[in-house]
């Protein structure tokens, strides 16, 4: 068995799958693959493989780590009640990490974390940046010129436009998303985490039939 702390992360906020296990601050196995469908019959086997590349089993956890947001909202809702069935099955703590400060770990400097919404939109969030800028769902046209700044890196699936926009570097992460996410979940899961949430931050894009109901004949 892996030495403690043994903590799994795993996310499936966005076109991915992927997990990681951490032991003693180290990542002793990790996972990666991109798919655009398909999480639901992934995540599950991915994280028994993990476990079984770190030679360790479910019941060895100490806590788990998941990405809540913000991102695709098929795959947040699978991650996150995923990570709450386990942590109750298990009898162990569950934390919820937002992917905009996963992708951000360890990066020195000014950063922006930017994920791609379409439509001209990104969710971003800023750390160490010139002005505060909280997370939030914004127009890339509309993220104020008051960030830019000398070292500003942009990090994410939507950095390059951002960058552009701020005349700032685009960079990558320093982790894969489940390795930060068990990175930042093995700071915080001894602290009574609440369990985790989704992280939406928009409406649903589903929209109501257009169609007239059945009609119901007595």
């Amino acid at each position: 068995m892996p030495p403690k702390p043994l903590i799994l992360g795993f996310d499936t906020s966005d076109a991915h799958c992927c997990t990681a296990l951490l032991a003693d601050g180290e990542c002793v196995a990790a996972i990666y693959e991109d798919m655009t469908r398909g999480q639901v019959e992934r995540l599950m086997p991915m994280i028994a493989e993990t476990l079984t590349e770190g030679g360790a089993e479910f019941r060895d956890l100490d806590a788990i780590g998941v990405g809540v947001g913000p991102g695709n909202f098929t795959g947040i809702r699978l991650s996150v009640s995923a990570a709450r069935g386990l942590a109750m099955s298990l009898s162990i703590p569950a934390v919820g990490v937002s992917i905009l400060e996963a992708l951000a770990l360890h990066t020195p400097g000014p950063v922006l974390s930017c994920i791609d919404a379409r439509r001209g939109r990104v969710y971003a969030q800023g750390f160490r940046t010139a002005a505060p800028f909280d997370a939030a769902l914004t127009d890339i046209a509309e993220i104020p010129q008051a960030l830019s700044q000398q070292g500003l890196r942009c990090i994410g699936t939507g950095a390059a436009p951002v960058a552009d926009h701020l005349n700032a570097q685009v960079a990558p992460s320093h982790f894969a998303p489940a390795a930060a996410i068990a990175r930042i979940a093995a700071e915080r899961w001894q602290d009574a985490p609440a369990a985790p949430a989704p992280l939406y931050m928009r409406a649903a894009d589903a929209a109501p039939a257009s169609d007239p109901p059945p009609e119901i004949i007595p």
